[in-house]
């Protein structure tokens, strides 16, 4: 088992991603739900995992390298939605949160990655999708939430299938930020056949990489990534195959980062709550 750090010292330049709410002083932002879903699959050369650049700009983490996923839509919550794989309770008992809330993740983490990458992790019961070309239409009507992810599988004869996801981390915004998140980490093997893209508004670029690779290239200043993105690749790079990653036992702590200016960096503490 790869354990979590219960503290873990990560310099950033001021800027880099981090902000800090113009009333500092006041209340911290309450944080919304929200889903990642780290897509990972066997390379050549070991485990690679797919990233998106977010394009500059955007309200948050704007620039930054990261993982597809975002917040919790009130209609991901729907109940109807046609199911496979461990119930709602489960993830709730490995996420420390109730049924409605642990359904609504999930239900966020496919269609997140849906949008993002067009990967759907969808089928029969005992079938998952090899061909998604015939959703493109979709697709797009989720993220412009035409349609919600219960309707549109239920139109298309589909099942969210839950058992291809395993759940890796839960990660909470420093409270200094404006904009915060209360998110799940979850982790998915691409499935056989199908091909993940960047064609998403949100994403200047996208693709497979190697864990230490991407960790290298920010290193060297090619790319920015935030702490939970770095220190998850640093666990990723650890493993042999995409497998040994879905196979991996995991005790999920919600990790809540503390920000620290000193002179031109921001010190991020990461304690386990």
């Amino acid at each position: 088992m790869v354990e979590q750090p219960t503290e873990f010292v990560f310099d950033l330049p001021v800027g880099a991603g981090v902000a800090t709410r113009a009333n500092a002083d006041g209340p911290p932002v309450v944080p919304k739900d929200a889903a990642t879903v780290i897509l990972v699959r066997d390379g050549a050369d070991g485990v690679e995992i797919f990233l998106q650049h977010r394009v500059k700009g955007m309200p948050f983490a704007g620039g930054m390298t990261v993982f597809p996923g975002g917040g919790v839509d009130k209609r991901d919550a729907d109940a109807s939605v046609a199911w496979a794989g461990p119930e709602p309770s489960w993830w709730a008992s490995r996420f420390g949160c109730d049924d409605a809330l642990a359904r609504a993740l999930t239900c966020a983490a496919v269609r997140e990655t849906f949008e993002e990458s067009g990967v759907l992790l969808a089928g029969g019961a005992d079938a998952v999708l090899t061909d998604v070309t015939p959703y493109a239409a979709a697709r797009q009507a989720l993220e412009t939430r035409e349609v919600s992810l219960a309707g549109f599988l239920t139109d298309a004869g589909l099942t969210l299938r839950a058992d291809l996801l395993r759940p890796w981390a839960h990660w909470i915004t420093p409270e200094q930020e404006p904009r915060r998140y209360d998110t799940r980490f979850y982790v998915a093997k691409l499935p056989d056949g199908q091909q993940a893209d960047g064609a998403t508004s949100e994403a200047s670029g996208s693709g497979w990489q190697r864990p230490e690779d991407a960790i290298a290239d920010a290193r060297e200043g090619r790319r920015m990534l935030m702490p939970p993105t770095w220190l998850t690749l640093s666990e990723l790079a650890k493993f042999a195959t995409a497998d040994d990653i879905l196979n991996e036992r995991r005790e999920i702590v919600r990790i809540a980062p503390t920000l620290v200016r000193e002179n031109d960096h921001v010190r991020v503490v990461l304690e386990k709550r």
